[in-house]
């Protein structure tokens, strides 16, 4: 018989164990790496956030949920908050400050929320969305979740984003220095230093990117 697969998640390695032991418990194949958005990559386009009870009610105190969220959708195509910790009863908020934040997150966002009672279950949502994006509609996880479509600028910035220790503010420098991705691509050791906070080691970590030749579950660069 062939043998049953099972679906990929990314996990972010800020993200608690308990909820990882629960997922390979379930038979989740758990890649433990940082995510530029979310805690949990389910697909190439499915990224969830997972926040506690208290940390929910926290973040829509100080704004930082909004944020966090605005960052969230306008990366991938398909985005879930995921609040832990029970019924939201007795919270410190009132029921129209709730209320108004659970319908700016679905309206303004497009954000889908779900509420768990425990890590547990959380796992159990976490694995079941895993397995309809991957075994249901064979999506599969990608080191980077797509990003909805966004300007030319935008998906130029992205591509050079990939490169390993590339962030926006030097991604913009290396396309402003390089005039295209073509050239950030080709741009010898030489050359890469020339463009500031890249030093000898970067350069060499870009060019090996680039340079190397692909081999099929190869050794990490």
């Amino acid at each position: 018989m062939p043998e049953e697969r099972k679906p990929k998640i990314a996990v972010d390695g800020r993200e608690p164990d308990e909820v990882c032991d629960y997922l390979e418990g379930l038979g989740a194949d758990l890649e433990i790496r940082q995510l530029e958005v979310g805690d949990y990559q389910l697909s190439d386009r499915l990224v969830v956030e997972r926040k506690t009870r208290e940390d929910f009610e926290a973040s829509i105190i100080d704004g930082r949920l909004f944020s966090q969220v605005s960052s969230l959708s306008e990366s991938v195509e398909r985005c879930v908050l995921v609040v832990e910790g029970g019924s939201l009863e007795g919270s410190r908020l009132s029921r129209a400050a709730l209320l108004g934040a659970y319908s700016s997150l679905i309206a303004d966002f497009g954000c889908t929320l779900f509420f768990t009672k425990s890590a547990s279950a959380t796992a159990d949502l976490l694995y079941a969305m895993a397995c309809h994006e991957q075994l249901s509609k064979k999506r599969e996880i990608s080191v980077y979740a797509k990003r909805k479509a966004k300007s030319l600028a935008e998906q130029q910035r992205a591509v050079v984003e990939a490169l390993p220790n590339v962030g926006p503010t030097l991604a913009k420098a290396l396309l402003r220095y390089f005039d295209t991705v073509e050239n950030v691509m080709g741009a010898p050791e030489s050359e890469l230093v020339q463009v500031g906070k890249i030093g000898k080691k970067k350069a060499q970590a870009l060019r090996k990117v680039v340079g190397t030749r692909y081999i099929e579950d190869g050794p990490a660069p």
